[in-house]
């Protein structure tokens, strides 16, 4: 009789500590993307060597919540899965507003000393990983971003990562839409800055409103010099 082996996403529901958004073990391998390069906001693209995330590629956002929402959105809205873990503040209306498929996200909220085996295991079936890097070991990082390139998955760190192939960071300034002490927010700008490996070696500015009044990314004329790099 011939064993059968279930796929790797499905085993996470045995892992401590994993909860999953609309039934991602199951349907995950099923929603893979066939293409190399998973797409982002046009207004990100710019910042990118391949125009969008490269399946294989660690990304290491710094500065911003904000920047890995925008990131996660466009490539969940096209039927890409991505996971979150280690990030149980993650604001998941703020996802939303951004265009973040909240159906197609696996949430991992506290993994606790399993994060390692859990973010290998989500590698091996979903498209995008998103790992807060804060507890992450230099061998342990180093050893998911060479599973993130043998798998074809986008890992997005959030924080400092070892040998990152591009690095994304974020200054934000205050919020608009208030006037005169009314009004609801609506949009903030943020400077963008983009360098790395490879094709990303040569650094890269971009003035972005993070989010637009529609809630995705948008290009922003320069003017005022933005305050210090803040979390959104």
């Amino acid at each position: 009789m011939t064993a059968v082996v279930e796929p790797p996403v499905a085993r996470l529901a045995a892992l401590p500590g994993v909860s999953t958004a609309s039934r991602v073990a199951a349907q995950a391998e099923r929603a893979r993307v066939t293409g190399r390069v998973l797409p982002v906001a046009p207004a990100l693209a710019g910042l990118l060597p391949a125009a969008g995330l490269r399946r294989g590629s660690t990304v290491a956002v710094h500065g911003a919540t904000s920047l890995l929402l925008a990131l996660l959105a466009e490539a969940t809205a096209a039927g890409s899965w991505a996971a979150v873990v280690g990030m149980p503040s993650l604001g998941l209306a703020a996802a939303a507003e951004y265009g973040v498929d909240l159906g197609r996200v696996a949430l991992v909220p506290r993994p606790g000393a399993e994060l390692p085996s859990v973010v290998a295991a989500l590698l091996d079936g979903v498209d995008l990983v998103a790992v807060h890097s804060e507890t992450v070991q230099t061998a342990v990082a180093r050893r998911l971003s060479a599973r993130a390139r043998h798998r074809g998955a986008v890992l997005l760190a959030f924080g400092a990562w070892p040998g990152a192939d591009v690095e994304l960071s974020c200054r934000l300034s205050p919020w608009s839409g208030l006037s005169g002490g009314y009004g609801h927010l609506s949009a903030r700008e943020a400077a963008v800055r983009a360098h790395g490996r490879g094709a990303a070696a040569r650094p890269q500015t971009a003035p972005l409103l993070l989010p637009a009044p529609g809630g995705a990314p948008a290009p922003a004329e320069p003017r005022l010099t933005l305050h210090k790099e803040a979390t959104a």
